[in-house]
């Protein structure tokens, strides 16, 4: 996305929704790259906090151990898993299920560009009750220029 359309979204904190029917050509979306061919998308809430942005994608019936989250590009946040989603087996003699709807795709994969103050080293993430929470710590911002008056002889 450009940085007119970074700021557009900023200022105006549009829902992502709403962005990709204002920006479409300009995304760099998980649906518009060919090396993402074959995965789904995760759904995720980003919260933008005063010192950190916080990303919550609900990844249900998936361990940690199933979830890959990486940095790429230097600043592109990458959650991937290529886990199974565990069914629970039927033990006892003569049961079987008679419909299984909840079949979720093998691959799942989200990626997000991050902006130039976030703090790519500084990233945890943890995983309980099927949701995935992701924080991203931000930068401090850079110190303010001082001027000094200097006075003339």
């Amino acid at each position: 996305m450009s940085r007119v359309a970074d700021a557009i979204n900023h200022w105006f904190s549009f829902p992502e929704n709403i962005e990709k029917l204002m920006f479409p050509a300009s995304r760099t979306h998980e649906t518009q790259d060919n090396e993402n061919k074959g995965f789904s998308s995760i759904p995720a809430d980003i919260l933008d906090t005063p010192k950190e942005f916080i990303f919550y994608l609900d990844v249900p019936g998936l361990s940690k151990s199933d979830i890959q989250v990486t940095v790429e590009d230097e600043n592109t946040l990458v959650i991937k898993s290529g886990g199974k989603r565990k069914r629970d087996e039927v033990d006892e003699e003569g049961c079987k299920y008679i419909r299984l709807e909840r079949n979720p795709p093998q691959k799942l994969m989200r990626k997000f560009r991050l902006p130039e103050n976030a703090n790519v080293s500084a990233i945890t993430a943890k995983c309980e009750n099927g949701v995935l929470t992701v924080v991203v710590e931000k930068l401090p911002p850079p110190p303010k220029p001082k001027t000094v008056e200097v006075a003339i002889a």
